[in-house]
């Protein structure tokens, strides 16, 4: 997961960048619940069989390291969750969209409906192998502390449990529903998110499990209705070598002037609410006693949209533009664009106010609409071709994501479980509406 998210309520999350779109997200989110419909007791029944369940799944996946490069792991968490899906009678398949790159698995299950639908999880972690040793899978209360718990193997852990618990009610109200983990998430998704935007046209629905804000943090659990597409941006200058002790002054410093550009640009997107860059790495130099020849830097962005990615790199080529501090020293801007950006549109809302309405059938339990992020999550390309129906954060609820602490809210799992079955569900139903009332 690239994202953190915070509770509308707060508006920390830079909700100035995700304006006009954010107060009309905010409105829906603070607006008067519609009277809830009573629980479906079938589905209920059989989402709180598998909370047990669930714990111990969460148990079985956090104990398998799997960070982004770590190959081996990643075969290990592909065999498990191969496992699971033909336990559940998909037919799976293994993805390899890059040579020597690890698996994607791909789970089909076909049905009677008229229903497509998508879900998607990520099973890489940000984590080195052996991170158990010193941040051990634990419980306290009512929290579940594991590298990786809530992002994303609790997401995987919805998705599982979510289909076991329809299959106990006996429902096959769809035509096709495809099951998606890929492994490179945390490193952008850069071998994966072709095919996740390729499946993800083939949909009319995607759900995607990204965690959801634990209720310390938010208040309440939630879904995600925006999210920024990433990028890099580099400085590149180019000077001229010399030797760093008999002859500095026949140099033109290429470190010193890269220097010079990133505190100029460093803030260069403070006035764009839809824009964000980090300087974050630099190289210069081969060696103590030579003038650096070239030196260049990189910086994470985040953008809201393709038009803000190009206002940024005219900013930047413009600053650079302006001046140097070494003379006889050329600079280049370059910007590589990312996932995409995730926004909602109309028919994501649509499928937040259904959600809203399933989670009101629990006591009338409250379901926060998260405006936006600075983050990145693959619903961006689930969502590019504009075809599917596209809803994030549909896992379990946590917090610590990357850090030490990360932990799930036990008593978020037979919710999102139950949230996750009933949307389906009501999807299917749609559907079924929907071509009865075409026929002639």
């Amino acid at each position: 997961m690239q994202h953190v998210v915070r509770a509308p309520r707060s508006q920390t999350l830079r909700s100035r960048a995700a304006a006009p779109l954010a107060v009309a997200l905010l409105a829906l989110a603070v607006a008067a619940p519609a009277q809830a419909a009573p629980a479906n007791e079938a589905v209920l029944r059989a989402a709180r069989a598998q909370e047990e369940v669930v714990i111990r799944s969460l148990g079985d996946m956090v104990a398998i390291d799997s960070g982004s490069d770590d190959a081996a792991g990643l075969r290990r968490m592909a065999d498990y969750v191969e496992r699971r899906l033909q336990a559940l009678d998909a037919r799976t398949e293994r993805l390899q969209p890059k040579a020597d790159a690890p698996e994607m698995v791909k789970g089909t299950l076909t049905g009677n409906g008229r229903l497509r639908a998508m879900l998607i999880a990520h099973m890489d972690t940000v984590y080195a192998p052996g991170i158990l040793a010193t941040a051990p899978y634990r419980r306290d209360g009512n929290r579940l502390f594991g590298p990786g718990i809530a992002d994303n193997k609790g997401g995987i852990a919805v998705i599982l449990h979510a289909l076991e618990t329809l299959r106990a009610t006996g429902w096959r109200d769809y035509a096709q529903i495809t099951v998606l983990f890929n492994h490179d998430e945390e490193i952008g998704s850069g071998g994966s998110g072709e095919t996740i935007a390729t499946l993800g046209a083939q949909h009319d629905v995607v759900l995607s499990f990204e965690p959801s804000p634990a209720k310390a943090v938010a208040g309440s659990e939630g879904v995600l209705l925006g999210a920024a597409g990433t990028g890099e941006a580099f400085l590149t200058v180019e000077g001229r070598a010399a030797h760093a002790g008999s002859a500095p002054t026949e140099g033109r410093n290429a470190l010193v002037e890269l220097a010079y550009q990133l505190q100029r640009t460093a803030d260069i997107a403070k006035d764009m609410p839809d824009a964000q860059l980090s300087w974050t790495t630099a190289q210069a130099g081969l060696t103590r006693n030579q003038i650096p020849a070239s030196a260049q830097a990189a910086a994470d962005v985040r953008i809201l949209s393709d038009a803000a990615g190009d206002r940024l790199l005219k900013a930047l080529e413009a600053k650079v533009a302006e001046g140097r501090l070494v003379p006889d020293t050329t600079t280049r801007v370059r910007l590589e664009r990312g996932r995409p950006p995730y926004v909602a549109g109309p028919k994501g809302q649509a499928l937040a106010e259904r959600a809203k309405k399933i989670y009101a059938e629990l006591d009338g339990r409250e379901l926060l609409f998260l405006p936006g992020t600075f983050g990145g999550t693959d619903a961006g390309y689930a969502a590019r071709s504009g075809k599917p129906a596209v809803l994030e954060s549909l896992g379990l609820a946590g917090w610590g994501y990357h850090a030490r602490n990360e932990y799930i809210e036990i008593d978020s799992i037979v919710p999102r479980v139950y949230l996750a079955a009933r949307l389906l569900q009501e999807l299917a139903r749609d559907g079924a509406a929907d071509a009865r009332t075409s026929r002639p």
